[in-house]
């Protein structure tokens, strides 16, 4: 939630910060600020200025929104940003009650690859709920694509899911995601085909974190890195890693580490 405050108009809205690099929107940006000193931050505001995306107009000078339909605050929002001349840095978020519309913009930002992650569905009559009583959906633009079993959460024996890379340039395995939690067959499938990782496997030494931001450590099992998997992810992409786990489809037994998408940091 963020206050606006323009001239003698006071708004508390809902939407995020975002920062546009190089064609893509960069979330590994916004974590460079994190808990780093004054001038760091500094530079990291010269260097990649965020912007802040409005989704929802819940106040507007004294007067309560929130218990009233969404597209009344969409009206709001909308006239907020005309009769305030509202520009950059604050961007006002895209809505249609178009379906193919929507559809349309979901097609072309999965061919742009620019990591936009989907589309946010609301019910056009319902309030604003805080919290964990959200009234929307995402709806994800995912796809198909290949990378390397570097390794497992749970055992080799018994996984309960994967640790992913790709081959860098140098032929270096690069730790690129991990899956959701696997389906009790899947697991079974794999437990089959994965050998214990030899003395050089590239990851060894290494800690894995179980989200973006997270201190939370994996317990990891490392595996030799030569079976591929089929998975299912979305476009979120940052510094060559998936933001979100992806979902693991099979195993793909036709090909090698090096028939996998290279890793790109880009």
């Amino acid at each position: 939630m963020k206050t606006v405050d323009e001239t003698d108009v006071v708004a508390h809205i809902n939407g995020e910060l975002v920062i546009w690099r190089e064609g893509r929107l960069a979330f590994d940006r916004l974590q460079r600020r994190m808990h780093r000193t004054a001038g760091a931050v500094a530079r990291e505001i010269r260097e990649a200025p965020a912007h802040f995306v409005v989704f929802d107009l819940l106040h507007l000078a004294g007067e309560d929104l929130m218990a009233q339909p969404y597209m009344r605050r969409r009206e709001r929002l909308e006239r907020l940003f005309a009769e305030e001349a509202l520009g950059p840095p604050w961007t006002l978020c895209p809505m249609t009650l178009d379906r193919a519309e929507a559809e349309r913009w979901m097609q072309e930002w999965a061919q742009a690859d620019v990591g936009l992650e989907g589309i946010v569905a609301k019910k056009i009559n319902q309030p604003y709920r805080p919290g964990t009583r959200r009234a929307w959906s995402k709806v994800r633009i995912r796809h198909t694509t290949e990378a390397v079993v570097g390794g497992v959460t749970g055992t080799l024996a018994h996984p309960t899911g994967v640790l992913l890379g790709r081959l860098d340039a140098s032929g270096r395995l690069r730790y690129v995601g991990r899956s959701t939690p696997l389906a009790a067959q899947a697991g079974r499938q794999l437990s089959e085909q994965l050998a214990p990782a030899a003395a050089g496997h590239p990851w060894h030494g290494h800690s894995f974190s179980a989200a973006w931001g997270s201190r939370e450590k994996l317990v990891v099992d490392l595996a030799e890195p030569v079976l591929v998997a089929e998975v299912s992810a979305d476009t979120a992409v940052d510094s060559g890693r998936w933001r979100h786990p992806v979902r693991f489809v099979r195993v793909r037994t036709d090909m090698a580490p090096q028939d996998t998408p290279p890793f790109s940091d880009g």
